[in-house]
């Protein structure tokens, strides 16, 4: 069992429960799994990129990714439907608390002047949204061997009524989120 994991069920768990005034240990939220999406814009001239995409998604989350296929031709973009332009990956149980360590305490802090996440990436479900820019920031990934610097997007998806219970979840899991905003003083 993954330490994330083993800490939510024991001390987690317990502080929503109080925390929130919930009833029931049923209506305590939690993660239910995390979505990591990998575009690659260079698909369209080189079918390389994609077949890379895939290998090092998959390195990255432990668990073989898939490729995505356009849904529409686009004239502008060179694109036709049934290209592939990009790869994802699901993860739930013991894959996703592996991931989501890895990402708290190894991946984040590698971000040159890290100040800590967005609070700005919850869709109002409950739901967190996070772009990372460069997929070298996780150390399964080597900047030699790599063909392009490739971006990624990670959707934590709990299973929180709103945003505030998912984000008071997310913080006692470890995410750094940055500092709130200040409120201006008079001027």
């Amino acid at each position: 069992m993954s330490v994330l994991k083993d800490r939510y069920e024991k001390e987690i768990k317990q502080s929503l429960l109080k925390d929130m005034n919930l009833i029931s240990t049923m209506a305590i939220p939690k993660i239910e799994k995390i979505i990591i999406n990998m575009g690659v814009t260079q698909a369209v001239t080189d079918k390389k990129y994609v077949d890379s995409a895939v290998e090092e998604l998959s390195r990255i989350a432990g668990q073989r990714a898939v490729v995505t296929r356009a849904k529409k031709s686009i004239a502008n973009f060179k694109l036709r439907q049934g290209m592939p332009i990009g790869c994802r990956v699901t993860l739930r149980g013991e894959r996703m608390y592996d991931f989501l360590e890895r990402l708290i305490f190894i991946a984040l802090p590698r971000v040159r002047d890290f100040q800590g996440i967005p609070r700005k990436g919850f869709d109002g479900n409950g739901n967190y949204n996070l772009g990372i820019k460069e997929h070298t920031i996780f150390p399964e990934i080597s900047f030699d061997k790599t063909d392009a610097v490739k971006g990624l997007n990670i959707t934590i998806v709990t299973t929180a009524d709103n945003d505030d219970m998912a984000r008071t979840l997310l913080e006692r899991v470890g995410l750094p989120f940055r500092a709130a905003p200040k409120s201006q003083e008079n001027k």
